[in-house]
């Protein structure tokens, strides 16, 4: 098969396209034709070795943890899946090496859900990951129907998906972002403020009697200008500023979820989630799709398109 690989720490230079040999499938996997590839932050850093404190990395290494695509054989122990279901997955491993940036891959199914119909190969690639991190953080403070959440970086990949499920849950959306990208919010049923130095006057001109919850998508600080807010100062969520336990909220790190993925696609299914699409870079590109992923200004997903 062609994938992606790396053979050491470094930037998008350091990768490249090559033919390796077919993955095997587990008993509790499966083995998916690749259709698409979600690209995150998550994994260029792991790239730069950023994280090596915290995961085993082994190379050659293909990156990547987000993949949509059709079943191709399944291991002995697999009755959820047949060979041809169209799949999505959060296909994390314990060990970083063999990932999404493939033509092929092999998923345990308990990182899988079926595809939602109603989303394109592209977009639901773009789904699992950073679905599954607002879904999660969602989860971690319990936004109910009648509350009002502060979204912090509503218009990036995971914030627009949290604002999205957010309002589906019947929940009132304050979220950040830069003026460009305010009519976007508003498409998405978000009421737009700016983020920046005078965030908590400008919330509390939509909003005087403060938020329910807050979620960081973006860290920089925004845990101090959201406990201001709140009217519970432990109903804050991040992921990405390591010091929110420490000042009472939680920190949510993404983990594979079968059922979580299942509810995101039958909101996608019901009309109630999308997934916007920044760029999609031909697999052999995907050097060019971390460098889009690194300059930080994207306005949903980027999706390496594979077979």
């Amino acid at each position: 098969m062609k994938a992606i690989t790396a053979k050491s720490y470094g930037g998008p230079e350091v990768l490249e396209y090559t033919d390796l040999p077919d993955p095997k499938v587990g008993p509790d996997s499966v083995l998916i034709r690749v259709r698409a590839a979600g690209v995150n932050p998550v994994d260029w850093k792991i790239l730069a070795g950023y994280l090596d404190e915290a995961l085993d990395v082994y190379f050659p290494l293909i990156p990547g943890w987000d993949v949509a695509g059709v079943v191709e054989a399944v291991g002995a122990d697999v009755s959820e899946y047949a060979i041809g279901d169209e799949v999505i997955g959060y296909a994390r491993k314990d060990v970083c090496q063999n990932g999404t940036f493939a033509e092929l891959v092999a998923a345990p199914v308990r990182t899988l859900a079926r595809k939602p119909a109603a989303l394109s190969w592209q977009q639901a690639a773009g789904l699992p990951l950073a679905g599954l991190t607002a879904y999660q953080s969602i989860e971690r403070v319990g936004v109910q129907a009648g509350e009002t959440a502060l979204v912090h970086a509503a218009a990036g990949g995971v914030g627009s998906l949290a604002v999205q499920i957010l309002v589906a849950r019947g929940a009132r959306v304050i979220g950040t972002a830069s003026e460009r990208n305010h009519d976007f919010l508003r498409s998405l049923g978000a009421e737009p403020v700016t983020y920046g130095d005078g965030l908590a006057e400008r919330v509390r001109a939509v909003a005087p009697e403060g938020v329910d919850a807050a979620l960081d998508f973006v860290g920089g600080g925004v845990i101090d200008v959201s406990q201001e807010l709140l009217k519970d100062r432990g109903r804050v969520v991040s992921i990405a500023d390591g010091q929110v336990k420490e000042k009472g909220g939680h920190l949510v790190w993404v983990r594979p979820d079968s059922a979580g993925l299942t509810v995101l696609a039958a909101l996608a299914d019901a009309g109630k989630l999308t997934v916007p699409v920044d760029t999609v870079f031909p697999l052999p590109q995907a050097a060019e799709a971390f460098r889009r992923s690194q300059e930080g200004r994207t306005r949903g997903k980027i999706v390496l398109e594979v077979s």
